[in-house]
């Protein structure tokens, strides 16, 4: 078996991947974006590949080249459809609400004065967010109405497509965390609280990580949220709120790890190697069909 490693640099996570592939005697061959071409339509060297892990910096050359790849009759993980819905917010809100996952109130606008609007009618605080981004950039915690129009002055100056649609969410209040869960083939296999002084958690800018367990609400609630976007492997942020218990907030296809192996204790490149490998030897379909819950003892090093 020869799996594709298809990627933007050799982080952390990436060289978990390849240990992890190593260890289970799979060859991985590391192709990076920036050099990559794919002609539409012709294999070029490509179906040597069983299948291929997509783990590209960009959402936008993961999604074409998945799409190709795709095309060719190649398994990628996550695939194209997958990439889309979860690289736009908005998708993946939407796709939440329609499989009925709880999840923030959202509201959307075209314009500055129907975002300031919507934000009037809520009430401050509100979170405008960017339809694109990760790593908590861009967030905006809006606390009133100078500081609204303010943010929308800028977005409207700056222009371009990421600003041109409003994204509007309710602010939850956290009690100092929230939690990220990771999900493989619809199990979540290890989760952790991120807990910050900040309003924004995220350990790319500054958050704790701790152990979560994994309750059974927890692995409902994300099994749920992932076929609602595809399936695959994923990372979910989820809030806690007071009155309404668990909310999904948002959902990564392109998932970092480094922070989260040590507190939970759980071999999350293993987990994700193990799953790329059933996908290459069964196909999409069978590999989501066919759950191993026996696989945690071995990715947790209990067994």
């Amino acid at each position: 078996m020869r799996i594709a490693l298809f990627c933007s640099l050799v982080r952390p996570e990436e060289k978990g991947l390849l240990e992890a592939f190593r260890r289970r005697g799979v060859a991985v061959e590391v192709v990076h974006d920036r050099s990559a071409v794919l002609e539409v339509g012709a294999a070029d060297g490509w179906r040597r590949f069983d299948a291929v892990l997509m783990r590209s910096l960009s959402p936008w050359q993961a999604l074409h080249a998945a799409q190709l790849l795709q095309d060719l009759g190649l398994p990628v993980i996550n695939p194209a459809a997958v990439i889309h819905t979860c690289a736009d917010k908005l998708l993946t809100t939407a796709a939440l609400v329609r499989a009925g996952v709880p999840t923030p109130r959202v509201r959307i606008a075209f314009s500055p004065e129907g975002a300031l609007q919507a934000m009037e009618e809520w009430g401050y605080p509100v979170v405008l967010k960017p339809l694109l981004g990760s790593w908590g950039r861009l967030l905006a915690r809006v606390n009133d109405r100078d500081a609204a129009e303010a943010l929308l002055e800028h977005k409207e100056v700056l222009g371009g497509f990421a600003h041109g649609v409003y994204y509007i969410q309710e602010y939850i209040p956290k009690p100092g965390r929230d939690i990220r869960a990771f999900v493989v083939g619809g199990q979540t296999i290890a989760a952790i609280y991120r807990t910050s002084d900040h309003w924004i958690t995220n350990t790319a800018r500054g958050g704790r990580a701790a152990n979560c367990p994994v309750t059974p609400d927890l692995a409902d609630l994300c099994a749920r949220a992932s076929a609602a976007v595809g399936g695959g492997v994923l990372a979910m942020d989820l809030f806690e709120d007071p009155r309404r218990g668990l909310l999904v907030n948002e959902i990564n296809h392109a998932m970092e790890f480094r922070n989260s192996v040590e507190p939970t204790g759980v071999d999350i490149p293993g987990a994700v190697a193990d799953f790329v490998i059933r996908v290459a030897r069964e196909g999409w379909a069978a590999a989501h069909a066919h759950p191993l819950p026996q696989e945690i003892g071995r990715w947790n090093g209990s067994a």
